[in-house]
């Protein structure tokens, strides 16, 4: 084979390599920065480039994904002069690949820079506890200012979080001993409330049972006293419809000494220690006792059987009541006459007839009426 078909093929060769050496392609979410004579080109993005050998070069590779970097603690004072370590984490896209190629020299050292002088500035103004309660304020005035200091490299701050706050051992010491007693504190007060709540029940239990009770005791007197009240009034109806009735039945006044007598019957039965005597049966002994001594002066004969009323003493005046005399003084069957006025002198005829006269008068008296 002649030599300059070797030459030929080998310069074939290498030219199809340099050219399938110089065919790019570009992933998804990445960008290729070109540089043409060491200048900027243009920003290939995702497909299929070639470039021109040893005219065009690939300057950067730039990832246009959101990425996550987390950056080593910092060290800062806080208002109230103490020290602590923080590290944050901080959340970036690439917006614009020139920018982010040309714009600063090592983008991530400088947002970690920035963020750490950010990070004191801020916390220089705070006290411990609004450090560790104000995360979330933090976080977004970082952010802000990241934001818009990158914004002239092609880098989008999204996020920034505060990891880690580590303040000094003795004030972690100190601060759990705060929290311990706080959490103490809250219980004690909580089972103080609960022993408040508790007795407050009990004492409205003691009163809601004693007004129950009270009014208990209250409806059980009224109903007691209704009860009453209508058994009087049943009892005392019953007692005006039984006169009614006898009313309108118009007894006689042998009825009358009939019930009376029926009075007396159960009145006697009784354990009293006094009776009260009606007056018509003490009218019917005083008639009794007229008719002994009428019997006995018929059967003596003589007018000296009868003794003279005036010369009987007191208890022989007591023996009968007169028909009208006053029945107040009618205590266990005995009557006492006001004091005595002698009579006059009467012979033996003239106080038989008026025995007579005296017991026919009570007969009458005590005689039922004609029906």
């Amino acid at each position: 084979m002649p030599g300059w078909l070797i030459a030929f093929i080998i310069i074939f060769a290498l030219f199809i390599l340099i050219i399938i050496t110089n065919i790019k392609v570009v992933p998804q979410a990445n960008a290729f920065v070109i540089e043409r004579f060491g200048a900027y080109y243009k920003t290939w993005h995702t497909g299929i480039h070639v470039k021109i050998p040893f005219i065009d070069r690939i300057a950067k590779r730039i990832s246009l994904k959101e990425q996550v970097v987390d950056f080593e603690p910092q060290s800062v004072i806080t208002r109230d002069n103490v020290s602590m370590q923080i590290d944050t984490v901080v959340y970036f896209q690439v917006t614009d690949s020139k920018l982010y190629t040309y714009g600063v020299e090592r983008p991530i050292m400088a947002i970690e820079t920035l963020c750490a002088t950010t990070l004191r500035n801020i916390i220089g103004e705070l006290e411990l506890d609004n450090t560790l309660t104000s995360r979330d304020k933090i976080n977004d005035r970082i952010r802000d200012i990241l934001d818009e200091a990158t914004d002239a490299w092609g880098i989008k701050v999204k996020r920034v979080e505060l990891k880690n706050i580590l303040p000094p051992r003795e004030i972690q010491v100190a601060m759990e001993t705060q929290m311990k007693a706080e959490r103490e504190r809250r219980a004690r007060i909580l089972d103080a409330e609960g022993e408040k709540t508790s007795q407050i029940l009990v004492a409205e239990g003691h009163k809601e049972a004693a007004i129950l009770r009270a009014e208990a005791i209250k409806e059980t007197k009224i109903r007691e006293a209704q009860g009453e009240a209508e058994a009087i009034m049943a009892v005392q109806t019953a007692y005006a419809n039984s006169l009614r009735m006898l009313n309108e039945a118009s007894p006689n006044d042998r009825v009358i000494a009939l019930k009376s007598l029926e009075t007396f019957t159960k009145v006697a039965d009784g354990r009293a220690t006094k009776i009260i005597i009606p007056s018509e049966i003490q009218s019917m002994a005083g008639l009794a006792t007229t008719l002994r001594e009428l019997v006995l002066t018929d059967q003596n004969g003589n007018t000296d059987a009868a003794p003279n009323p005036a010369d009987q003493k007191p208890q022989a005046q007591t023996a009968a009541r007169p028909l009208n005399a006053p029945l107040n003084n009618d205590i266990m069957g005995q009557y006492t006459p006001p004091p005595a006025v002698p009579a006059p002198v009467m012979t033996a005829e003239e106080r038989q007839a008026a025995l007579r006269e005296r017991a026919q008068q009570m007969l009458n008296r005590n005689a039922p009426p004609r029906m």
